[in-house]
C-alpha cells in the first residue's frame, strides 16, 4: 500500500513559496509521473493550493496532463521539441524549453507558418553542461538580433549542478553566469532555482523558482534537518512468517545466516516494485514503532525481515502491514541505505502499488483519480 499525502504536498509547497522573495513564483515541477506519485492527481492538488506553472520532461508528459490543469496554467516541457514535433507542442498549448539553436529554429519557423507569436522558455547552460545553449551559442544569438521573430520568450531558465552541495564552488559560478545570460534577453522573466536552490537566498531566485524532490518530501538541504513534510508511506503485506533455525538462512545466495532461531516475515515487495535489490541486508522496516531489519537479498516480489525481536503481542502475522518508508523511516533513510537518492526511490515506485491519495482538505481518503499509472 502506497499512502500519497496530499496535504503534505501542498504544505511543502506553500513552505517553499513563503521562502521565496515577495514577487518570485513557485512551480512545481511534476515530471515522471509527478515522481512516481501520479502526475494528474499530485498537479491538481497543486492547482488548488495556487500553483499556476508547471514543469514536466517530455512531450507525451504534457500531453496527458495539460488537458487536467486550468486554462490559465502555464506547462512547459522541459526537452522541448523533438524534431517533427513542434505542431504537437502548440495545438496543446504545451511551451518548450528550447535547448539549442535548432530548437529555437523549429520553434520560430512554426509561429512564422502560422503568423502569430508562440510562447516559449529559452535554456542556457551555466554549467551543467547537458542541455541549453552555451555561452558562445547565446552570443551568437544576441549579436544576429536576439530571439527571431514569432518566437515569444516567456522565461529565461538554467540549472543548477550542485546546488544540494554547500559551498561547492561551481555554484557561485552558475549564479554569475545567469547573471551574464540573462543580459541577452532584457525584459525576460529568469528562472533557476531548483529544490536546494531555493534554500540558496535570494540571488538564486530571479522570477520563478522550480522545485521538485522537495515538494515529495525529500531532502533538499542534506546535511541538515529535512525542512519538508514527508508525503509519502509505503507498507507491504506480510505473506508469511516462519521460524528459522541456525545455521540456516534467508533468500537467494544465502546471504544472510541466522545465529539462533529467528522468526521471518516475509514480505509481498521486490525489485519489480522498485524497491531496490541494492537495499539487501541493509533496509530498516518498522512494526508500530520497533524497527525490524531487512535479511536476505530483495527478490522480484519479496522481501524478508527479522521479526524475532517483536513483543509476543505486537508479533505480525500473515495480512499484516510494516513500514518501508514512514514516519520512522522517510525516503531519504532507504535511499541511503540502498545507496542512491530519494529521486530514484521516488520515481521507481512500480504501478503495482495500490496508491491511495489522502487529501483531507478536500475529500478525504481515495484511490486516486483512474488516470495515473500504478493508481
Amino acid at each position: 500500500m502506497l499512502t500519497i499525502d496530499l496535504d503534505a504536498l501542498t504544505g511543502n509547497w506553500r513552505r517553499l513559496r513563503d521562502a521565496l522573495s515577495p514577487g518570485t513564483e513557485c512551480a512545481g515541477v511534476v515530471k515522471a509521473n509527478g515522481y512516481g506519485l501520479g502526475a494528474v492527481t499530485v498537479a491538481r492538488a497543486l492547482s488548488r493550493a495556487g500553483c499556476r506553472t508547471f514543469f514536466v520532461a517530455q512531450l507525451d508528459e504534457g500531453l496527458r496532463l495539460r488537458p487536467t490543469l486550468p486554462r490559465d496554467a502555464r506547462l512547459f516541457v522541459l526537452s522541448g521539441p523533438a524534431p517533427g514535433t513542434a505542431a504537437a507542442f502548440a495545438a496543446a498549448g504545451l511551451i518548450p524549453v528550447l535547448n539549442s539553436p535548432e530548437q529555437i529554429a523549429a520553434w520560430a519557423d512554426l509561429a512564422r507558418a502560422r503568423d502569430r507569436a508562440l510562447p516559449a522558455a529559452i535554456h542556457v547552460d551555466t554549467g551543467m553542461a547537458r542541455l541549453g545553449l552555451t555561452p558562445g551559442e547565446v552570443a551568437a544569438l544576441a549579436a544576429d538580433g536576439g530571439v527571431p521573430p514569432g518566437l515569444r520568450p516567456v522565461l529565461v531558465m538554467s540549472h543548477f549542478a550542485c546546488a544540494d552541495e554547500p559551498g561547492h564552488p561551481l555554484t557561485p559560478r552558475q549564479i554569475e553566469a545567469f547573471r551574464a545570460a540573462r543580459a541577452a534577453f532584457p525584459g525576460v522573466p529568469g528562472s533557476l532555482a531548483n529544490s536546494a536552490g531555493v534554500f540558496l537566498g535570494p540571488e538564486a531566485y530571479h522570477d520563478l523558482a522550480r522545485p521538485g524532490v522537495a515538494l515529495y518530501g525529500s531532502n533538499p538541504t542534506p546535511g541538515r534537518p529535512n525542512p519538508m513534510a514527508d508525503v509519502i508511506r509505503l507498507q507491504g503485506r506480510v505473506l508469511q512468517v516462519r521460524c528459522v533455525d541456525a545455521p540456516g538462512s534467508v533468500g537467494y545466495g544465502a546471504s544472510h545466516r541466522v545465529a539462533c532461531r529467528s522468526l521471518i516475515a516475509t514480505v509481498g515487495i521486490g525489485y519489480a516494485d522498485g524497491f531496490p535489490r541494492s537495499a539487501s541486508n541493509s533496509a530498516v522496516g518498522y512494526v508500530g514503532e520497533t524497527p525490524v531489519p531487512m535479511v536476505g537479498r530483495v527478490s522480484m516480489d519479496l522481501v524478508t525481515f527479522d521479526v524475532s525481536g517483536l513483543p509476543a503481542d505486537r508479533m505480525v502475522r500473515a495480512g499484516d502491514l510494516i513500514d518501508l518508508i514512514g514516519p520512522h523511516n522517510p525516503v531519504d533513510d532507504l535511499a541511503r541505505r540502498a545507496g542512491t537518492i530519494g529521486y530514484e526511490i521516488l520515481t521507481t515506485l512500480g504501478p503495482r502499488y495500490a496508491r491511495r491519495h489522502v487529501d483531507r482538505a478536500r475529500r478525504g481518503p481515495d484511490r486516486g483519480d483512474g488516470k495515473d499509472s500504478g493508481s
